[in-house]
């Protein structure tokens, strides 16, 4: 699997279609992989790593940039979907009600989603909106992956790694595996890749 995984992802990766209204979704044609996560916690960094790009998904030093949902075709096997961080306090009510309202259409809808990737800050560990986003994938029952971010900035990994493992039995929709990777490093972004490849052959 690891030369197919590696394969797979240099394999070209473009931008097919941004939705900030359901009704803008496009039509169901690859498996999907979901990004999503607090503000400012490395989601974009993390995908143009991913697919050895650095400019694909954009990133900024300003919170809340990403405000729709964003397709990336991946060599026509997985299409990366890059959802709206959570946990910004600076974006108006009513953005984040319209954020909230399409994250969760589309998480009830998409039947195509293989995966969604919660994406959580390891200088931090969990916090109550992590919590929240879990909460609302396990009613759900979509299938989700943590993935610790920033962990070339984090000396206590393995603690925040256990912090994680100690609430995995509350979440049903929770998968086993938790990924931890750097987009400075590269450390773990192997892993990420073996795993994401693997829902392509499911």
């Amino acid at each position: 699997m690891g030369k197919a995984a590696t394969h797979l992802f240099r394999q070209e990766c473009r931008f097919v279609a941004g939705a900030a209204v359901p009704e803008r979704l496009p039509p169901p044609t690859l498996p999907e992989v979901a990004f999503i996560g607090r503000s400012n916690v490395g989601k974009s960094s993390l995908i143009n790593t991913l697919v050895n790009r650095k400019d694909l998904a954009r990133t900024s030093k300003t919170p809340g940039r990403t405000q729709q949902l964003n397709f990336f075709n991946l060599g026509e096997q997985l299409m990366l979907v890059d959802l709206p961080g959570y946990g910004y306090a600076k974006a108006s009510k009513t953005a984040v009600a319209e954020w909230n309202r399409l994250i969760s259409y589309y998480l009830r809808q998409r039947a195509i989603l293989k995966r969604v990737c919660v994406l959580v800050d390891s200088r931090h560990g969990l916090k109550d909106s992590d919590r929240e986003m879990m909460q609302m994938l396990d009613v759900h029952a979509v299938s989700y992956q943590i993935v610790l971010t920033k962990i070339d900035k984090q000396k206590q990994l393995a603690t925040i790694i256990e912090g994680v493992e100690a609430v995995r039995m509350e979440h049903p929709a929770m998968v086993p595996d938790l990924l931890a990777c750097s987009s400075v490093n590269g450390k773990g972004i192997e892993e990420a890749r073996e795993a994401l490849y693997a829902l392509t052959q499911a």
